[in-house]
C-alpha cells in the first residue's frame, strides 16, 4: 500500500511537470502563430503521443510557421517536402548511388532523403501521386524506412504535420484510407477574423519578429511518453472510447440514425488508440494523472472525422462529418 501510494504521488508530481512545459511550449508558440490555439494543441498532443497530423487549411494560415516553431521550443530536427506532381518516392526517402572508394573499387551507398529528420512538414501532399503518397506509410506508422532490403530507423521521436489545400483540388490525388488512418488527428484550420489578423500584420510587418528558445529536447518527450504509459484509464473511460468508435460504423446498435442513413464505414481501431493517447495527452496537460470522460470528447472531431465514409446518399447531401461525429458524442453515455 506504501508503494501504491509512493507511485501515486511520483505520478501526480510527473503530471504537474508535465503541465507545466506543456503550458509554457504552447505558451511561446502561441507568441508566433496568432489564433491558432486548437491547431497548437494539436500539434503539441500529437508530438508528446507519437502521432502524426494532417492540416486542412488555405495557405497562408501558419502551418509551415507553426513547424519552425515546434522546432525551436522543442530542439526538434525540421525539413520541409514540398509535394508536387513530379515528386518521386527516391526524393523523400533517399535512393542507393553507385560510388568508387580510395582503390576505385564500386559500391552502391544508401543517400539518405529528407524523411531523415524528426519533424517533418509534408507540404500539400494530396499534389503528389498514390505511389510517392505511399512512401510515408511506412514511415508514419513503424518510425522506419525500407530500402534495398535494408531497414533504417529514425531518430526519435518523428512527426509528420502534412497540409493540404481544399479549395485548389485541380491536379491532386485524395489521400487513400489507409493514408489518413494513419494520422492521429486532422485538423481544418480556420480564416483569422479581423482582431487576429490584425495582429498578425503587426507581428510580422510592423514588429521584430519573436525569437523562440528551446524549452525541451528529444530526451524529455521521450520521457514524457513513459510518463503517458502510466496515466490512468478505468474500464468505464476505454469502454466509451470504444463505444464511441463503434457509434460511426452504420451497424452498429450505438449509432445515432443519421449515421445508420449516410455513412458507408467506420472509423478504425486506430481511432480507439487515438482517442486514449490524446486523452492521456489532455489529463497530464490539466495536471491529471487519470483520463476522464470530458477527456476522450475533446478531440473527437480531430480523431474521427477523417476516419469515416460517407455513402451515395451522405455525399449527395454534401454531410459534414464534423456535427456527424458531434452527433454520434451527444448521443452516446457515458455509461451502458
Amino acid at each position: 500500500m506504501v508503494a501504491t501510494l509512493e507511485e501515486a504521488q511520483l505520478l501526480q508530481e510527473e503530471a504537474r511537470q508535465f503541465q507545466q512545459d506543456f503550458l509554457a511550449a504552447r505558451e511561446a508558440i502561441g507568441r508566433v502563430i496568432v489564433g491558432q490555439g486548437r491547431v497548437i494543441d494539436a500539434a503539441l498532443i500529437a508530438v508528446f503521443a507519437g502521432g502524426n497530423l494532417l492540416l486542412e487549411g488555405v495557405p497562408g494560415l501558419g502551418k509551415t510557421e507553426l513547424v519552425k516553431a515546434l522546432s525551436r521550443v522543442l530542439d526538434l530536427d525540421f525539413r520541409r517536402i514540398q509535394f508536387t506532381p513530379d515528386l518521386m518516392p527516391a526524393d523523400i526517402i533517399g535512393t542507393n548511388i553507385m560510388s568508387s572508394d580510395d582503390h576505385g573499387r564500386y559500391q552502391f551507398e544508401f543517400r539518405k532523403g529528407p524523411i531523415f529528420t524528426q519533424l517533418l512538414l509534408a507540404d500539400e501532399i494530396n499534389r503528389a501521386s498514390p505511389k510517392t503518397q505511399s512512401a510515408l506509410l511506412e514511415t508514419m506508422q513503424e518510425g522506419s524506412v525500407t530500402t534495398g532490403g535494408v531497414i533504417h530507423q529514425l531518430k526519435q521521436p518523428f512527426f509528420v504535420l502534412a497540409t493540404q489545400n481544399p479549395l485548389e483540388q485541380e491536379g491532386t490525388y485524395p489521400l487513400p484510407e489507409a493514408q489518413l488512418d494513419r494520422f492521429m488527428f486532422k485538423v481544418v484550420v480556420p480564416f483569422l477574423n479581423r482582431a487576429e489578423l490584425n495582429d498578425v500584420v503587426s507581428r510580422t510587418i510592423l514588429k521584430s519578429p519573436v525569437d523562440l528558445s528551446k524549452l525541451l529536447d528529444s530526451d524529455q518527450i521521450l520521457q514524457f511518453r513513459k510518463t503517458l504509459e502510466k496515466v490512468v484509464v478505468t474500464d468505464a473511460v476505454r469502454d466509451y472510447a470504444v463505444r464511441l468508435v463503434l457509434s460511426t460504423h452504420p451497424d452498429s446498435e450505438f449509432a445515432p440514425e443519421r449515421v445508420k442513413q449516410f455513412v458507408k464505414w467506420g472509423a478504425s481501431p486506430r481511432a480507439a488508440q487515438a482517442l486514449i493517447r490524446a486523452g492521456r495527452v489532455r489529463a497530464l496537460a490539466d495536471g491529471r494523472p487519470h483520463v476522464a470522460f470530458e477527456d476522450i470528447r475533446s478531440f473527437a472531431n480531430e480523431v474521427l472525422q477523417h476516419r469515416v465514409l460517407l455513402n451515395y446518399d451522405g455525399q449527395a447531401e454534401s454531410l459534414n462529418l464534423g456535427e456527424l461525429v458531434q452527433e454520434c458524442v451527444r448521443s452516446l453515455p457515458e455509461t451502458a
